[in-house]
């Protein structure tokens, strides 16, 4: 950006620049910033010549239609000269902007706003969804477990991929901050139901998951590169100088940057005096125009008459409390008098006089100590000619004092060399001081004490003095003639309350009654407060001073009887009653002076300076640049916009344009801003406001109006933003005036009305939108904020709340109008109408596509509950409703399909499962009237699965056991598993429907369990019958084996009852459900049953052999026979093998561990009592040696493996066994005694074995 300070180098050559261009129209740079319905601007107007020429050059095309052309070059004008009126309107603007920035005494930029975060756009979302898909696919460095590969993949499935972040980023809402804040809500939910690991805190996982995003997000981009420069937008959010003030509005308001340079040096915006001086004339006339307004009853609308007056007052009070903002400015430090500013805020609140008509009654007199000046003198000695009489060696020196301060001395040199760059620095407060300087050597003789003085000189410097070094004669002694000058450089720094000083013939009436030449200051007492002082030397206080107030000053012609006397170039103060004539030498002191004048007195009549004069020393440089500014101005055609009274505009509509501009330029600047200005936005516009008169209630609806127009174009916009200048308004127009103006204009009411219906339109549309308008609850909070601003828009006045039914109908209307728009959405996305009407989709494929459409719509209510559920935290119930109209408009889709469907076809389940599971976990939905409706479309289709299946598996019982082979096959044969798993599966089906309806839950359970009781019993009928056939099957002698039919159908009932205890267990309710308990008794009777069975069949083989033993009693025919032939072992080792075989068999064949020791134990059992009775029928008869051999093998070897068959002791060893063993113990010692050695002979295995 230009310098400000750099027009006077940069001069010639702008002079050289402007001799090209007098001609020449600059157009702005199109679509450049500010230029929102600007395509081309002038910065001046057009010449004829240039549009002729233009125009020619849209002819030479040949146009077969010349009416056409000349219509096109109509249009062309239009064009142009409304871009031209519309730049004209820019540069006044921009005037009045930089009035504001130069000199701002109302407003300070903010520094506790919150800071905006950068804007994300549509190339780095792009960015960051092709980082986040490098990091899924596995081309990152970055190591991550599992579960963290799990939470990105939903991230970017869920949120980068879904078209309302994308939305988001072009609405310009969507910062950094929120992609992290979303992937932190996702993941916290995550980690929170992670077990727990020893060592390893859940906020550790956290954090290390954060970091692991934050290098994904930012890729390989280096965090510590930071750019070197802040670009204008980038720097917005601080606190900004007033060049990059200047650069922003130059930006906004399309201003080129040399129209800047022209209108920065013609306003003379570094002049701080000037800027003052022109405030001082915007508030005079704003307080002139009050007056008119006052008198001509002109002026705007109001919505009650008596409010007409109140404007007046108000507008007289704001004026006050502006002059007393500026006058609470220093002017210089320590010299801030109260009096004066009392002074002006009485006067301002005057009614019957104007700023410039008060009276001297009414002005406090200024004393001599309120114009006290303070200068800093700062004297620098360099050199000393002319010492050629002293010898070289000798030292010389100088001192400097001012007339009543200390004495300073410069260091020693030699005469041969007298240099120096000492300064000296003195304060006085003498605007006409003398400084005095003296040379000295120094004495060598032995009894000289003072130094000798070579020379000495006086200057009375003023603080116009050159600052340049300057070569000065000094007085030396009569006697010698030697010529000694001295080389000074002083300059004398004019205090900040010291606006000219000068010499100058002054005649008065009151003061200065003689005209004489005399050394005035102009004295600035306060920002309101000027006199005009003269000086004598080494005076401290004014001789004579003249208070401005109320004076005007203009150039004067000479005057004749005065010019004679002194002075050449004459001006003028006038004031009623009284008027003082000053002359000035050259004329450029004159102007210098009108200038300074001017600035104080503060009248609105710019002295105009007469055609300059031949000759003389005007070429001063001050009055050059200032002189050339303004023809420079001039030239460009920027006279009219800085000499232009401010308050002959309307700065309301000017306001308008100015806030709707910078609003577009921060929407379009690099950070998500939401609609909030900047900290340097807000103070200029506050500034602009305050200074030239903009109500506060204008502002705010124009920016209410601004704010909606935007967000009703999908701009994201804050909606507490919009909540803080509704409330404003509201206030104004309805309630208590929080800016203390208590007038309301027609304009203002009628705005306010409309701005709050469209407000209302807005809010109901952003609710009935919310998934859209906040995607994911972002901006954090909006969703809560609007819902609170819509509380605000229904109420009807500020004091009186407005009813919660009311509110809560509005909002209600909303989500039922939200949730058809949800689904419509969502709806759309699965294609579903498609799939519907399509008559080439199948029954598989409708199903198929409303089974993903419910997937969709539980994420979307799952996502509703989780990211904007706690905004409708106090309409939790209308969002229930919400959900309950979501689901009806589902519910039709659903149906559809499912009409289409075949009969006695399944595949719909796994539908009444999602949505099932899903309604069971919400609360609020669980029992609602869409469950309801679900469960009733699918209770026939339940009852139906289960009659089918209940007659399928009748019939495989039936068709399966008669085509059994009772081959193994688990835990019994092919159709007891059948049987078994369909049953299982059948219940377990029903079971994981969950079907919330209790009553019928609870008779799906109950006919479930009877089924299986009767599947069951009707299995284990079928089986006994066939083990009653299967049994009887096989000899009854010693090589005879178990059957493995036999094994499988004890099996299959031992199945049978494992699978009973699951499928129908006995009921708390014994009288409900006492048939359960039933087929319990049954399968224990068939149990009991088959252990009798197989029981009386292998104790058969016992009893066979026995009676072959029997052959041997004694006393019948055949023993004596039989002894002969000594018998051996056979028959009791056969048997011992079909014992350990069959325990073996039974052992291995058999799945159920009790079921077969019980059959162990009543087999042993059968055999000791089979024996038992055996023995007891020969207790008279002594047994055969044959018999007592076999009978001790058998028992020993029966109890030996019925004993390695887990058989208990207790068994064993039973009261039969006792007996059977003391029987054979006595048999076999009374054979010892009677046939010792045979006995022993043949008894020996048994024994052993033993």
């Amino acid at each position: 950006m230009l310098d400000p300070s750099s027009s006077e180098e940069s001069s010639s050559d702008n002079d050289a620049w402007e001799d090209n261009s007098d001609s020449l129209s600059v157009p702005s740079q199109p679509g450049g910033p500010g230029s929102s319905n600007d395509s081309l601007q002038t910065s001046v107007p057009l010449s004829s010549s240039s549009v002729h020429r233009s125009s020619i050059a849209s002819t030479r095309p040949a146009s077969p239609s010349p009416s056409l052309i000349s219509e096109k070059e109509r249009e062309e004008a239009e064009r142009l000269e409304a871009e031209e009126e519309s730049h004209k309107k820019r540069l006044q603007l921009y005037v009045f902007v930089m009035r504001c920035i130069a000199y701002p005494f109302n407003a300070k930029q903010p520094t506790d706003m919150a800071r905006r975060q950068t804007k994300v756009v549509r190339q780095q979302l792009t960015t960051i969804k092709e980082r986040f898909q490098s990091f899924i696919s596995g081309k990152t460095t970055i190591v991550a477990d599992e579960a963290f590969c799990n939470a990105v993949q939903s991230y970017y499935e869920v949120f980068l991929k879904s078209d309302r972040v994308l939305k988001m980023v072009l609405s310009g809402g969507c910062s950094s901050t929120d992609f992290r804040e979303v992937f932190k809500s996702n993941v916290e939910k995550r980690v929170r139901s992670l077990p727990e690991i020893d060592g390893l805190s859940k906020e550790t996982v956290l954090s290390s998951w954060m970091a692991k995003f934050d290098a994904i997000y930012r890729g390989e981009e280096d965090p510590r590169k930071q750019p070197q420069r802040l670009s204008t937008s980038a720097a917005s959010e601080l606190i900004l100088s007033k060049e990059q003030l200047y650069e922003m509005f130059q930006n906004i308001l399309g201003v080129k940057k040399f129209e800047h340079q022209l209108l920065f040096n013609a306003c003379q915006l570094d002049n701080a005096d000037e800027q003052a001086s022109q405030i001082r004339r915007e508030l005079d006339g704003r307080l002139q125009q009050a007056e008119t307004m006052a008198r001509t009853k002109k002026g705007p609308k109001f919505i009650v008459k008596e409010m007409e007056k109140m404007n007046v007052e108000q507008l007289r009070s704001a004026v006050s409390l502006l002059m007393a903002n500026l006058e609470s400015l220093p002017v210089s430090k320590g010299n801030t008098d109260s009096k004066y500013s009392l002074q002006k805020l009485k006067r301002a609140q005057n009614t019957t006089m104007s700023m410039m008509e008060v009276t001297e009654d009414s002005e406090p007199t200024l004393s001599k100590s309120d114009v006290v000046l303070s200068f800093s003198l700062e004297v620098v000695v360099m050199e000393v000619q002319g010492l050629k009489f002293l010898a070289p060696n000798r030292i010389v020196y100088c001192t400097m004092e001012v007339e009543g301060g200390e004495k300073l001395q410069t260091d020693q040199a030699e005469a041969s060399k007298p240099t120096w760059d000492t300064q000296g620095d003195f304060t006085t407060t003498h605007p006409l001081p003398v400084v005095k300087i003296k040379l000295f050597t120094e004495n060598t003789g032995v009894l000289s004490i003072d130094d000798t003085l070579l020379g000495k000189v006086m200057i009375k410097p003023t603080p116009n003095t050159p600052k340049t070094p300057e070569w000065h004669k000094m007085a030396v002694a009569k006697q010698s003639q030697d010529l000694i000058k001295i080389k000074l450089a002083i300059r004398m720094d004019k205090p900040q309350n010291m606006k000219h000083c000068g010499w100058m013939y002054c005649l008065g009436k009151a003061v200065w009654k003689k005209w004489k030449k005399r050394f005035f200051v102009l004295v600035q007492v306060s920002q309101y407060t000027f006199a005009m002082c003269n000086y004598r030397d080494k005076k401290a206080d004014p001789n004579e001073m003249l208070q401005l107030d109320g004076y005007t000053v203009d150039y004067t012609d000479a005057v004749l009887e005065l010019e004679s006397q002194g002075g050449r170039f004459f001006f003028s103060t006038v004031k009623e009653g009284d008027s003082v004539v000053f002359a000035c030498d050259e004329e450029v002191d004159r102007q210098l002076w009108v200038q300074a004048i001017y600035r104080a007195t503060g009248q609105s009549h710019k002295p105009v300076p007469p055609t300059q004069l031949a000759g003389g020393k005007g070429s001063n440089a001050i009055i050059s640049r200032l002189q050339g500014d303004a023809d420079r101005a001039r030239k460009h055609g920027m006279d009219e916009f800085i000499h232009s009274d401010p308050s002959v505009f309307d700065h309301a509509a000017l306001f308008d344009i100015l806030q709707e501009l910078t609003l577009d330029h921060r929407l379009n600047d690099s950070y998500s801003c939401l609609g909030w200005f900047s900290p340097g936005q807000i103070f200029v516009m506050d500034e602009y406001c305050a200074r030239y008169g903009v109500r506060g209630c204008h502002r705010h609806l124009s920016y209410l109006k601004n704010l909606l127009d935007r967000a009703e174009r999908g701009t994201m916009i804050d909606p507490t933003l919009i909540h803080y200048s509704f409330a404003f308004c509201a206030a104004h127009v309805i309630g208590n005036k929080p800016d203390g103006i208590s007038t309301v204009t027609i304009d203002e009411k009628d705005t306010f009305d409309d701005t709050k219906e469209r407000l209302r339109c807005l809010l109901e549309q952003q609710i009935t939108r919310f998934r859209y308008s906040f995607p994911f609850g972002r901006p954090e909070g909006s969703l809560k904020a609007t819902l609170s601003l819509l509380e605000r828009v229904l109420q009807k006045d500020i004091a009186t709340p407005v009813p919660p039914e009311e509110v809560r109908g509005v909002i209600r209307k909303c989500l039922e109008e939200a949730a058809l728009v949800n689904y419509e959405q969502v709806s759309a996305y699965a294609r579903i109408e498609e799939t519907l009407n399509s008559e080439d989709s199948t029954p598989e494929k409708r199903l198929e596509d409303v089974i993903h459409l419910a997937e969709l719509c539980i994420d979307v209510l799952q996502q509703n509950e989780e990211h904007h559920g706690e905004a409708f935290a106090w309409f939790s119930d209308l969002l229930v409703e919400h959900a309950e109209i979501f689901w009806s408009l589902f519910a039709v889709d659903m149906d559809a399909a499912m009409l289409v469907q075949p009969p006695d076809t399944w595949d719909s389940f796994p539908l009444f499962l999602l949505l099932n599971d899903y309604l069971r976990s919400e609360v609020n939905l669980c029992g609602g009237a869409f469950h309801m409706k679900l469960q009733d479309s699918f209770a026939p289709q339940v009852i139906r699965y289960v009659d089918l299946m209940e007659s399928s598996i009748a019939q495989s019982i039936h068709r399966g056991f008669e085509k059994e082979k009772w081959e193994p096959k688990g835990n019994g044969t092919d159709t007891s598993e059948d049987l078994f798993w369909k049953l299982e599966a059948l219940q377990s089906f029903v079971r994981d429907l969950h079907w919330p309806q209790e009553e019928f839950a609870k008779h799906l359970d109950h006919r479930l369990k009877l089924m299986a009781a009767d599947m069951i019993e009707s299995c284990v009928n079928r089986t006994m019958t066939a083990f009653e056939v299967y049994i009887k099957k096989g000899r009854i002698n010693s090589d005879y084996r178990v059957m493995t039919e036999l094994s499988v159908m004890m099996n299959v009932v031992n199945d049978a009852k494992d699978k009973a205890l699951k499928l129908c267990p006995p009921a708390v309710d014994q009288e409900q459900h006492q048939y359960h308990t039933t087929i319990d008794h049954v399968i224990q009777g068939f149990l009991s049953e088959q252990i009798k069975l197989m029981v009386e069949k292998l104790t058969l083989v016992l009893a066979n052999v026995l009676a072959k033993l029997s052959r041997y009693d004694e006393g019948s025919f055949l023993a004596p026979i039989l002894t002969f032939t000594k018998p051996g072992m056979e028959s009791a080792d056969d048997y011992c093998e079909f014992v350990r075989d069959n325990l073996d068999c039974i052992r291995e064949r058999l799945h159920d561990e009790e079921f077969v020791l019980n059959l162990f134990e009543a087999w042993y059992t059968s055999n000791m009592n089979l024996l038992c009775d055996w023995l007891s029928d020969r207790l008279e008869l002594q047994l055969h040696v044959y018999q007592l051999n076999s009978l001790l093998r058998v028992k020993s070897k029966m109890y030996r493996d019925f004993e390695l068959h887990m058989v208990g002791h207790s068994c064993l060893n039973s009261k039969t066994f006792e007996n059977v063993s003391q029987r054979l113990q006595v048999e076999k010692a009374t054979a010892s005694v009677m046939h010792g050695e045979d006995l022993m002979s043949q008894s020996s295995m048994s024994e052993e074995d033993e």
